[in-house]
């Protein structure tokens, strides 16, 4: 018989990814038995969508709000039974649960978190710090963690590990290793979820009652995606929320998922009403950044931890749809960034970096080929803004446009009328007479369209760009990208060569973002018409002669695939170091709808192909200025053998 197709949640567990959800939910405060029917009722709901871990409230079985009433022995044993009820009614759900109740231990109580799955409880993290200030007063109640003098209870009929040194493992799902701390445990110097991170715990669970204030909200929003990005983990925070006493504060049921720094989602707050945030942790990224980070990885690991293992089995549902951000284009800002402001942080970046070398080199002038196209547009800006932070005169700028057998009237009026808008020198170097005597030099036929034919042009134009800066006093801006550096879209010994490489840390997208930036922005008034018309462009080296009708002929994305996937490839696999089935699947939810899954495939391979056989290229790459978190350069971020010779898309 053939076999069954893996189920959506099956194929995003083996990629790396576990559905999590942090759950503001219903209360009815006192009331454990109704308290367990909603909590059970949405478990079974996230239960269906695919979730494998759902986070409560703190003392969500009784509220937490509760005050003097803790210290009642009915409502005591109700947190107890109700706990009970809960672990039977659930325990055929292949989800795990943390919920909170308050839970008496010999002469002490405790605000505990309980974690269970699978009709077993499987272990009890009292909270460790006690807020006792302004609204908040639970060392009238409860006692901390640390005067806890066992570590095993019997709790309904049942041995229980307890305790702040546990971790749950998910043996059945790679990398799920969940690790408790409980709302003001948070908020302390050194938060017990630092220790539970370095005893291997990717997923940190935050049961909370936060009481809401004007201003809270975001510094809670900035301090738990800050918690999930020094610990390298996925932090999920679920707060208490409206059905708790008013008597004096309000409780507003934020639930919060990060990941090593993003937040991934959050709920509507200030609802009566169940709410949850549900979203897809990447457990493979956050273990590719810990196994890379040094710092995480020379830090003592935490000892003396206890791992409570087990199994939850197969998931009940959940659709295809991966539940968080995923963007087409990594390397662009998302619409809600500040965009003036993150292109005015990238510029002065690639600016100051040239302006150092332009200062060191005691440089008299900034050579540059200007082609019309989108690379050389963007160093030009660059180069103006470089050459005034180094106390240049206007004049140091220098540019060059050297027509060949491919220019069209295009790419050559772009180039002419931008310097004419900019008020930049610009130098005309046909190029046609001294690569035709070139071509008569080694034996070459003018009518063979090879790779010399591309690249001799490619030589000839950098050689006159090298003599002009050596005669000028200058040094020679390089133009091109960071996505040509990973594909080797450069001619060796051409192109690829210059004196400083502006553009090496900047993609091809976001190159063009940056240009429509500066067409709408800072140079709309003198050249914005111009830049949007380079923005509009195809890309092109314009190396191959033109058809009869002088239309271009060569076109860049139709001989190595669309620049926006290849970014999307380059940022997946440095940044994260995903698989090649891992990348075909998010691109075939980032892209759907555009390219179809063939495509992406095809496009994949030769990416991968390119970006090994191409390593020699960077591994003599000038310098040049890293922008963003992924960059090539052999000194820094990438080194890898030329002579690799494995199958990276295999």
């Amino acid at each position: 018989m053939p076999q069954a197709s893996p189920t959506p949640t099956a194929t995003r567990e083996r990629l790396g990814f576990v559905r999590v959800a942090a759950v503001s939910s219903e209360l009815v405060l006192g009331d454990v038995s109704k308290n367990v029917a909603i909590i059970d009722r949405e478990a079974r709901t996230l239960a269906q969508r695919g979730c494998r871990l759902a986070v409560f409230p703190e003392l969500c079985l009784t509220g937490y709000s509760c005050a003097d009433l803790f210290h009642t022995t009915a409502l005591l044993d109700a947190a107890v039974k109700g706990l009970a009820d809960l672990v039977q009614a659930t325990k055929d759900l292949p989800c795990v649960l943390v919920v909170g109740l308050p839970l008496r231990v010999q002469d002490r109580l405790y605000n505990v978190a309980a974690v269970l799955a699978k009709g077993r409880l499987l272990g009890l993290v009292p909270k460790t710090y006690l807020p006792n200030s302004a609204e908040f007063y639970e060392r009238r109640w409860f006692s901390p963690a640390h005067t806890l003098n066992l570590s095993t209870l019997r709790l309904n009929e049942q041995d229980v590990a307890i305790g702040t040194d546990l971790v749950f493992e998910v043996l059945d799902v790679p990398g799920f290793v969940l690790g408790v701390e409980i709302c003001e445990d948070l908020w302390t110097v050194i938060p017990p979820s630092s220790h539970l991170a370095l005893a291997g715990a990717m997923l940190l669970a935050n049961p909370s009652a936060s009481t809401e204030v004007l201003g809270k909200a975001p510094y809670r929003r900035h301090l738990v995606a800050q918690q999930a990005a020094r610990c390298l983990a996925a932090y999920i925070y679920a707060g208490a929320g409206a059905g708790e006493s008013t008597t004096d504060v309000v409780y507003s049921g934020h639930g919060l998922v990060a990941e090593n720094g993003n937040l991934l989602g959050e709920t509507e707050r200030f609802s009566f009403e169940t709410r949850s945030v549900v979203a897809d942790v990447d457990l493979q990224l956050l273990a590719h950044e810990r196994l890379k980070s040094t710092s995480f990885r020379d830090e003592a690991g935490s000892i003396g931890f206890r791992r409570v293992a087990f199994s939850l089995g197969a998931a009940l549902g959940g659709d295809d749809r991966l539940q968080r951000p995923l963007s087409a284009h990594p390397f662009v800002p998302s619409a809600k960034a500040d965009r003036a402001a993150v292109c005015e942080e990238i510029f002065a970046i690639q600016a100051t970096g040239l302006a150092r070398r332009l200062k060191q080199a005691r440089a008299r002038t900034a050579v540059l080929g200007l082609s019309g196209g989108l690379d050389s547009t963007l160093a030009l800006l660059v180069m103006l803004e470089a050459i005034k932070r180094a106390g240049m005169p206007a004049s140091a700028a220098l540019t060059i446009t050297m027509p060949g057998f491919g220019t069209t009237s295009r790419t050559k009026g772009n180039a002419e009328n931008l310097a004419e808008a900019l008020n930049v020198e610009l130098r005309t170097i046909s190029i046609h007479d001294a690569v035709r005597q070139h071509f008569a030099d080694i034996g070459h036929s003018e009518h063979q369209h090879d790779t010399t034919y591309e690249n001799s042009q490619a030589r000839e134009r950098t050689q006159i760009l090298m003599d002009v800066a050596n005669k000028t006093g200058g040094i020679l801006v390089g133009t091109g990208d960071l996505s040509e550096s990973a594909l080797g879209w450069c001619t060796f010994n051409g192109d690829h060569m210059s004196m400083y490489h502006v553009n090496v840390g900047v993609p091809k997208t976001l190159v063009r973002y940056l240009i429509e930036w500066c067409a709408e922005g800072p140079f709309a008034d003198k050249a914005g018409a111009i830049l949007r018309d380079i923005a509009d462009t195809p890309i092109s080296p314009e190396l191959l002669p033109l058809a009869a009708d002088e239309s271009l002929q060569q076109k860049t994305e139709d001989a190595v695939g669309p620049y926006e996937l290849h970014d999307f490839f380059l940022f997946h696999f440095v940044r994260h170091g995903s698989s090649a089935e891992k990348i075909r699947w998010l691109a075939a939810q980032a892209f759907a709808g555009r390219y179809d899954d063939d495509t992406i495939a095809k496009w994949l391979a030769l990416f991968f192909r390119r970006f090994a056989q191409n390593q020699f290229k960077r591994s003599s790459v000038p310098d040049g200025p890293k922008v963003g978190s992924v960059a090539l350069s052999p000194r820094g971020d990438w080194r890898m053998p030329s002579d690799y010779a494995g199958d990276l898309n295999s």
